[in-house]
């Protein structure tokens, strides 16, 4: 079996890799994101990925490399993670009462071949007040989050539904890793 190293320091995706019960190692990739305006948000999230993944696959050709990036758009922008606290409540009003997309881009990579594919999941948040914007900000969990907000943790109360796979908003969608990954190791 061939080693697997996931190339994140994302700790949400290292426990769902976790959940799969295959051995993995972590390198971060140290490259800079460069994304072109033009791409649609499937196309980003998988050209960060593919980016990621094959800047760490060139120090480990022995290796099979796993690289992620999650995004969420609201009407086609892109929502990044904040800036500040003023920033996540800016992005959380923007959320409330509306249904966004988040997408998730996988990328795995070995010296023999690359595959690469994304998740796009709707999450539908309810109408929020700005005493529970100001209560969650609270928390400290926006802030590291596409979007300001973590579905996994306290965030999950701001959610009324999904539709599609809850893994990839978490940052990896393990159900559709797995199958793939059986392809390279």
């Amino acid at each position: 079996m061939k080693r697997l190293i996931l190339a994140s320091g994302s700790p949400r995706r290292k426990e769902l890799l976790e959940l799969l019960q295959i051995p993995f190692e972590i390198y971060v990739s140290q490259i800079e994101e460069i994304v072109d305006e033009q791409m649609a948000p499937s196309e980003v999230v998988m050209s960060l990925a593919q980016q990621k993944a094959q800047d760490v696959a060139k120090q480990y050709d022995d290796a099979v490399v796993l690289g992620a990036d999650t995004i969420v758009t609201l009407n086609s922008r892109i929502l990044g993670k904040p800036k500040h606290t003023e920033d996540a409540a800016e992005t959380l009003r923007l959320l409330a009462g509306q249904t966004h997309e988040v997408f998730t881009g996988v990328a795995i990579v070995s010296r023999e071949k690359t595959m690469t594919f994304y998740e796009r999941t709707e999450v539908t948040f309810y109408e929020l007040t700005e005493e529970e914007i100001r209560a969650y900000i609270e928390t400290g969990e926006p802030l590291d989050k596409a979007g300001s907000y973590g579905i996994q943790g306290a965030g999950a109360v701001l959610v009324q539904k999904i539709s599609g796979d809850y893994y990839s908003v978490v940052g990896l969608p393990i159900a559709r890793v797995i199958r793939e990954l059986k392809t390279f190791l």
